[in-house]
């Protein structure tokens, strides 16, 4: 080997140990897992899935329910909660794609004549204007009452929605300032899947889940998903009944499975080939500022940023899981992390440290025990 020769693999190996992050031993994230969800068989799992240019492995540790002596694995099943968010911006993208939608289409153009959205400066709300979260509709709709807290999104009506946006007034321009929105994502694979003339559940497995190989990503459990769901449980590790979101589902209706997730994450990463490549690639097309620092937001993912390193991620969070899934482009590695427990913490920073080692992990203990 020449010294040029030699100098230039030198630099390579430099760059790559800079770009292509090392993603921690299997060894040491089950360490991690053991932590955080302590002994004794408590119904808490935690599932962490992984995938980098050397393939993709699943880590996993607790129980599916308390006192149930089956373990978590890649193919256990949870409520992914607002991951669900960037499954709907894929579908505005690949519909665009179809030409079957426009970008700057008014969110007006597909609901019904009766429905009045508001607009604001002579401004109506696009497609783009719910996908990015600027949309200026608020998180949640003023009329959002649950009969029932447990599962609180159940009884939100379609025309409850609608009269909502008839009766709402925005407070500042549209597209003027990110301001997450569930109603605002809810409304938009509303009107996504009123213009494909099917269901929201139909549309996400029709144009995503089939063609990418994704059995186990649905809202409505088969028989053989429901016996792989893990219980879930709230911040204190009481067990809580699953949550039902028929009207605003495109903001976090999904169940999945790390096994599927890491599937979607490796078409994300050009790993395997999708004609879902170019829709995947326009969803993070674009960079839209936040107000907070070093973050950004894409068509529902959002970008952030540290020590030149990136990680494209969106997290979840419903009455009894939370769940992150996030990846860096330039290392090609992605993470899913998926948990039956709805704590304040989650596994975002658990994520984002396995991307990323110079992101600390947050001080989380076992939750206590629960009768």
């Amino acid at each position: 080997m020449t010294r040029r020769t030699a100098l230039f693999f030198g630099a390579y190996a430099l760059t790559c140990a800079a770009a292509c992050a090392q993603i921690p031993a299997d060894a040491e994230i089950h360490k991690i897992l053991v932590q955080r969800v302590g002994a004794g068989n408590r119904g808490i799992a935690i599932v962490v899935g992984v995938i980098d240019a050397s393939g993709r492995r699943v880590v996993a540790y607790g129980s599916l329910a308390k006192d149930d002596s089956r373990r978590p694995d890649g193919d256990t099943v949870f409520e992914i909660g607002s991951m669900t968010k960037v499954f709907t911006s894929l579908l505005l993208m690949d519909m665009k794609n179809r030409g079957e939608v426009a970008l700057d289409d008014p969110v007006s153009k597909y609901l019904p004549a009766s429905v009045k959205v508001p607009a604001h400066n002579g401004r109506q709300i696009t497609l783009a204007d719910l996908s990015t979260q600027s949309s200026g509709l608020p998180r949640m709709p003023s009329n959002f009452a649950p009969k029932d807290s447990g599962n609180p999104y159940a009884d939100y009506s379609v025309q409850q929605m609608y009269d909502f946006l008839s009766g709402y007034q925005l407070m500042r321009d549209v597209g003027s300032k990110y301001e997450y929105s569930n109603l605002g994502v809810g409304l938009l694979g509303h009107v996504l899947a009123l213009r494909a003339g099917t269901t929201y559940e139909a549309l996400v497995r029709s144009r995503i889940c089939e063609p990418l190989g994704m059995p186990d990503t649905r809202i409505t459990l088969i028989p053989a998903m429901q016996a792989r769901l893990a219980t879930g449980h709230s911040a204190t590790g009481a067990a809580v009944a699953n949550w039902d979101i028929p009207t605003l589902a495109g903001a976090g209706a999904l169940r999945s499975t790390a096994n599927d997730i890491l599937t979607f994450l490796a078409a994300n990463l050009g790993y395997v080939k999708t004609p879902l490549a170019r829709a995947m690639a326009d969803e993070v097309s674009i960079r839209r500022p936040t107000g907070m620092a070093n973050l950004e937001i894409a068509y529902a993912w959002h970008i952030q940023t540290k020590d030149e390193s990136t990680i494209i991620w969106h997290n979840g969070g419903t009455g009894g899981y939370r769940t992150f899934m996030g990846y860096d482009p330039k290392a090609r590695a992605g993470v899913v992390v998926l948990t039956n427990i709805s704590t304040a913490q989650g596994g975002d920073d658990l994520g984002r440290h396995l991307l990323n080692a110079s992101y600390p992990l947050a001080d989380v203990k076992p939750p206590a025990e629960h009768d």
